[in-house]
């Protein structure tokens, strides 16, 4: 069987097909979540992780078989197809999930490989009803892509997921572009690429859960969206966007910014390398696998991130402070030493 990659003028094929499974839209229920709050979420944590596709997720607050959840595949639009939108497209499709893509350049032949079915024009998506819109988009140009989705074309069910690294600015994108009858969804799986290729197993996935309307299908098609982690056996913790960019500046960009200074001194192996120096080269290496635009969203899109460059600054200036004067004190205490030996008499 064949699947088509969609174009405005020549489709391209790829490997499966695509079953239409709408969903059903209602628009007289109120939102769960207030889109002008946020809401005074405590950071939680579970502790237990689920092998993929056998055990029961953790409780996300909704009464159902989540066994049943894993057979009602859902069908994800991803918008912004990159390096990234791919590496998450791989579990879901995995997973027995439909999987539709979008993105600026043509990703048609990777879309192939994978399973997916690549729409060229953002309109053809949008008229295949996704349950589900993933934005994968550089957070540059999120507010762009907002504004270039034909929300018209959508069921008013819809729910909108953010996968971006810093939380609070996409949020306020949401909330500002996106119809009130969509729900939404912030997250950010901590992981990429590198360090998810093998397993999801223990890595750390954040959200909060913006906007849902109350309903039974919203929030359980919500759930369902939230097990493809969990499922995967990620460590699943519920924080506010507030919350998040401010753990995340001390953290995520902290890192980042020590492993770039480590490649921008030249920190190579050595043949005597210890446990401490092979981390620190493993962080430089991380670090320099993701672009510098990525790393700078993480400056410009989280209002933390100066007071930490700042503060890591002040802390290099100080201990070279401490250094030198500790350097100083032995120097004196050397020439003392001297300037008494020479006073001593001749035996």
């Amino acid at each position: 069987m064949t699947v088509l990659c969609f174009s405005s003028q020549q489709p391209c094929l790829t490997k499966s097909w695509l079953p239409r499974n709408l969903s059903s839209s209602s628009s007289s229920l109120r939102p769960s979540h207030s889109p002008s709050t946020t809401l005074p979420l405590k950071p939680t944590t579970t502790s237990r992780h689920f092998p993929r596709k056998t055990v029961e997720p953790y409780n996300h607050g909704v009464e159902s078989d989540p066994l049943l959840r894993q057979c009602n595949p859902l069908k994800i639009a991803i918008i912004g197809f990159g390096n990234y939108g791919q590496f998450l497209a791989k579990t879901f499709v995995h997973q027995g999930h439909t999987v539709l893509a979008h993105s600026r350049s043509n990703h048609c032949d990777d879309a192939q490989k994978l399973g997916v079915t690549y729409f060229r024009d953002i309109f053809d998506l949008c008229e295949e009803h996704p349950e589900v819109v993933v934005l994968s988009t550089s957070i540059i140009f999120m507010q762009e892509v907002l504004k270039s989705i034909p929300f018209q074309s959508l069921l008013r069910s819809t729910l909108f997921v953010d996968v971006l690294s810093v939380k609070e600015y996409p949020r306020e994108l949401l909330l500002k572009h996106l119809p009130t009858e969509f729900d939404i969804l912030c997250t950010h799986p901590m992981f990429g690429p590198e360090s998810g290729k093998v397993s999801w197993d223990g890595l750390t996935f954040v959200f909060e859960k913006v906007r849902t309307w109350n309903s039974e299908s919203r929030m359980e098609r919500r759930e369902r969206f939230l097990d493809i982690f969990a499922i995967e056996g990620c460590k699943m913790v519920e924080m506010s966007c507030a919350e998040h960019d401010k753990y995340a500046a001390k953290t995520q960009f902290v890192a980042d910014t020590i492993g770039r200074l480590l490649k921008n001194y030249g920190s190579e192996p050595s043949p005597i390398d210890t446990e401490d120096n092979e981390a620190l080269l493993a962080l430089m290496e991380n670090t320099a696998n993701d672009s510098f635009d990525s790393y700078f969203a993480l400056f410009m899109y989280n209002k933390n991130a100066i007071e930490q460059l700042e503060k890591l600054d002040e802390a290099f200036e100080s201990l070279k402070k401490v250094v030198y004067r500790h350097q100083n004190l032995d120097l004196g205490a050397s020439a003392n030493q001297v300037a008494d030996t020479s006073l001593q008499p001749l035996h």
